[in-house]
Parts: C-alpha cells; structure tokens; sequence
C-alpha cells in the first residue's frame, strides 16, 4: 500500500484540501488527480489507481485535491476562475516541490473538462493526460442530468439552488453562463492530441459517450469505449480495465 498524507497547499489566497499518494523510493514521476463534480479528494477510483501504479512503480505518486467548493474546501461560491486558479496553484506547488518529476494528469468527469479548459487557455503542462469521462459538454450536462426541472426553473429566475452528490455544491447563473461560454468542445485540442488519451463508458448515464467521441475524432485523440461501463464505473472489472489501460498510457 502506498503512504498517503494530507497537507493543504496556502498560496495566492487558497486553501487547497490535498492527499498524497507515494511509494517509497524519490518521486519521479506525479500524476495530478481531478476528481468529478460533487466529488472529492478522497475518492475510490483514485485510490484504487494510486494503489495500483504506486505499488508498480515505487518512484510514482498521485496528488488528489478538492476543487472549490468540493469536499472539505472552505469556499461557497463556484467560480471557474477559482477551479483554473487551484490548479495552477497545484501545478506550481509540485514544479517547486519536486522540480525533477514527470509531470502528468488523470481527470473524470467535470474534471476533465477543467483540466482541459485549463490546456486551452495556458498550454499543455503535463507530459500526458488521461481523461475517463470527461464532461466536456459541461453545460448540457449541468442542466440536463445533474439539475431538476424545477431546479433548472429556478436558475432562469436568477436564484441559486444546491445540486450534486457527495456535497451539494451551490449554483448560479453566473456560473452556468460561464460553463455556456467555455465550451471546450468548440476549441482545437490537436496541437496536444499525441499527449491525450480519452476512455468513456458505452453506458453513462451522466455524460453521454457521442458528444465526446465526437471531440475525440475531430482533434484526432485516441478514444476507447468500454463496453457496459457506467460513468463511475463501478463494475469493478471495467474500473480495473480502465486503471490499466490509463496506467500503460500514462507510463
């Protein structure tokens, strides 16, 4: 089992919630986790894939963190513009704490469409990114699978309402506008097409699998579809398949 320790990283006004993942040689290479919408920092598929890659290679960790407003973070208000800031904070944090490491990335669902957001807007950072259903049509996701109708209702009045699973994350106006306006789908991912690797269950119930093939073939990044998989994946057969086929990539 990998040594795991939880530490908060204190700079440019954040307090960021963080668990590490080690073996027990020098960290050469690190894989930045980003956890899905209403998730956290301590969930099972990420542990499950730091147990696995640290326990094969002993010179590997993983950095899981809690986005804004997610877990145990302090914050009230979800702004992208704090969920781009915690990476960059993240980001940095390991450039300066381990400056000879590979730096790379693993993100689910809402996670995934920040990382790649991220990409878009400041280049590429990571060596290679792997990414199991992304929410890249965050937008339509946000008001057609996490939202009700009476909550969707609501929001177009201008009110915020409280929606999500482990943590009921508050939402507002402002922030779906701002999902609506950084649509990665419409952005061109194929200067980084060779460093990105895409797997999506043919069963998600959450993030449907066509608008993310879709992105995958038009910037031309490879694309797996797991067959019966659901978006958490919680056959655990497709989870393993999923943690190998991502731990080959990434290695």
């Amino acid at each position: 089992m990998p040594m795991e320790k939880s530490f908060h990283i204190n700079r440019a006004g954040c307090s960021i919630c963080c668990r590490l993942y080690a073996g027990d040689r020098p960290i050469r290479r690190l894989v930045i986790f980003g956890h899905g919408f209403g998730g956290h920092k301590d969930n099972r598929a990420a542990k499950r894939y730091a147990d696995y890659v640290c326990a094969k290679h002993r010179d590997m960790a993983v950095l899981c963190f809690d986005w804004p407003c997610h877990g145990e973070d302090a914050r009230k208000k979800l702004l992208l513009s704090d969920c781009d800031l915690y990476l960059q904070c993240v980001i940095d944090y390991v450039r300066e704490q381990v400056p000879e490491a590979r730096l790379l990335a693993y993100a689910t669902s809402f996670g995934g469409y920040l990382f790649l957001k991220y990409i878009a807007r400041h280049g590429d950072p990571f060596a290679m990114t792997a990414l199991r259903c992304p929410a890249l049509p965050m937008h339509q996701v946000i008001m057609h699978t996490i939202i009700t109708p009476e909550e969707a209702e609501k929001l177009a009045k201008g009110k915020e309402v409280l929606v999500g699973f482990d943590r009921k994350i508050k939402i507002s106006p402002e922030f779906l506008e701002s999902l609506r306006k950084a649509d990665v789908t419409q952005m061109d991912f194929t200067p980084y097409r060779d460093e990105i690797l895409i797997l999506h269950g043919t069963k998600d119930e959450i993030v449907p699998i066509g608008p993310v093939e879709a992105f995958a073939e038009r910037n031309r990044i490879p694309f797996f579809p797991i067959e019966n998989a659901d978006h958490r994946f919680v056959d655990p057969g497709k989870m393993q398949e999923a943690i190998q086929m991502i731990a080959e990539f990434l290695e």
